[in-house]
């Protein structure tokens, strides 16, 4: 979540991002990197939790990461082994007891654990964990994978690991640290990307983006499938199984249209290519009679690129975010308040004056943001403003980790595209169409059969169940 969509109070959010490194002797440095270049997917808690190959060191508090870390900090939590941790939240609410990764120690020994995703069945297993006696310490659904754990009979860790991930469902991506250990973990649908590279000689990194592997000059080595487990010990190195199979994977688009940082690859497709493919599908689908092309920063930008190049228009600036300005407070007046949102975006006066102006983005969600974006060109002086979406109309609630989950807060829910364009204020208003946006993406054609995409926001209809009763979840609760 860029700042400038947490002052609109506009814009989706996704709920977090993990990262782990395994074998490197400045772990926490490299995690610390790591989470920086994963700030995007959420600003409001970070944590990282080391192993030194005995005991494990934790440090986590609400803020940017680089508020979160001091130098000091740094030196504490020194190891070889870590995981880390940025928050959004979304299921269990916000404050520092849900600031990942969360830290719980047992005569078994410390585990740490984090997550990215959401568990649709998360309420059936509370309460039956708690009937058996489970103790809850934090709100956060993330907390639920520990408690199955201790309560298999497993041989090892890894066994137990396994069972209690197919009480689970919906989307998540899971590292979890012991001593001398590290397991990664993905939903069997594949909704989170979520990615293995090497670092060093015999150091390894995972990360919910490969732009943090860039950040730290580790190597890519491929994605984690759906469905798998990775086990990266000392002795044997890693360890790979599969506790669950799923005929068709449903990685979330929203990961190619607004989440992804665009230098990141989510399965072998470079996320800016996607936007400027759907861009491209975008102008042929929506082709309009204007001066200039304009891309609303920053997710806006690549498909902005794609519908000037296919439409033949230019490509302009119009628009600039102020990436150093920081969260803006309630300020006591409306004159105030407008001041707020000229500190962190402004248009350029001189490109869009006297123009009509073509303006791009990635989604609408409530309508707000898209209404004061259209007035900020008409005040520079444009003459025009179309708004093109290079994303299908959001229609229903993402239960997978994303901050809308009523109806009630999409626009697209329950406005037609007319009523949205007249809500906005834009002299038109169009949507790529959900075709347009799978071939723009490309992941069947690039990827092969059954390498879908998850469109439920778009559709309503959902890779997964959504559960009433601890029944529906197929699989025997002991």
């Amino acid at each position: 979540m860029s700042e400038l969509d947490g002052f609109f109070e506009n814009k989706m959010n996704e709920e977090c991002g993990v990262f782990g490194v395994f074998n490197h002797e400045n772990a926490a440095e490299l995690t610390y990197y790591g989470l920086h270049a994963l700030q995007h997917r959420g600003q409001e808690g970070a944590g990282i939790i080391t192993s030194d190959g005995v005991t494990l060191h934790q440090h986590k508090g609400e803020g940017l990461v680089r508020n979160v870390f001091s130098q000091q900090d740094m030196e504490r939590i020194k190891g070889i082994h870590a995981i880390g941790h940025v928050r959004y939240s979304t299921a269990g609410g916000g404050g520092i007891m849900n600031v990942q990764p969360f830290l719980f120690r047992s005569q078994s020994g410390p585990l740490g654990l984090c997550h990215n995703g959401n568990i649709v069945n998360a309420h059936q297993l509370k309460g039956y964990l708690e009937k058996e006696g489970s103790i809850f310490q934090t709100t956060s659904d993330t907390e639920i994978l520990a408690h199955l754990i201790k309560r298999q009979k497993a041989p090892t860790l890894f066994d137990a690991l396994k069972t209690s991930l197919n009480y689970i469902d919906g989307a998540f991506a899971f590292l979890l640290l012991k001593q001398n250990k590290l397991f990664v973990a993905l939903d069997k649908y594949g909704l989170r990307p979520l990615s293995l590279g090497r670092i060093g000689t015999d150091g390894y990194v995972v990360a919910s983006e490969t732009c943090a592997f860039d950040a730290i000059g580790a190597e890519f080595i491929r994605d984690i499938e759906p469905g798998e487990v990775l086990k990266i010990d000392l002795k044997t190195g890693i360890t790979s199984s599969t506790y669950a199979v799923q005929e068709e994977r449903a990685m979330c688009s929203m990961e190619y249209v607004y989440f992804a940082r665009p230098d990141s690859d989510i399965e072998g497709i470079n996320v800016h290519q996607a936007r400027k493919n759907c861009g491209r599908v975008l102008a042929i689908e929506a082709p309009a009679n204007v001066d200039i092309v304009v891309g609303v920063p920053d997710s806006g930008l690549s498909a902005a690129i794609g519908y000037a190049e296919e439409a033949g228009l230019p490509f302009e600036i119009g628009m600039v975010k102020n990436k150093y300005v920081g969260r803006t407070f309630i300020e006591p007046s409306q004159e105030l308040r407008e001041q707020g949102v000229k500190m962190k975006l402004s248009a350029v006066r001189s490109i869009v004056k006297d123009k009509s102006v073509l303006l791009i983005d990635d989604s609408i969600v409530r309508g707000t943001t898209s209404r004061k974006l259209v007035d900020m060109l008409r005040h520079a002086g444009a003459k025009e403003v179309h708004f093109r979406i290079s994303s299908p109309k959001i229609k229903a609630p993402c239960f997978y980790g994303v901050d809308f989950s009523t109806y009630d807060e999409l626009i697209g829910a329950t406005h037609s595209t007319e009523e949205i364009r007249q809500v906005i204020g834009a002299d038109t208003l169009a949507f790529l169409s959900l075709e347009g946006m799978v071939k723009g993406i490309g992941r069947e054609s690039k990827l092969g059969k059954n390498c879908g995409q998850c469109t439920a926001c778009f559709t309503g209809e959902y890779p997964t169940s959504m559960y009433e009763d601890i029944t529906a979840a197929n699989v025997e609760v002991k």
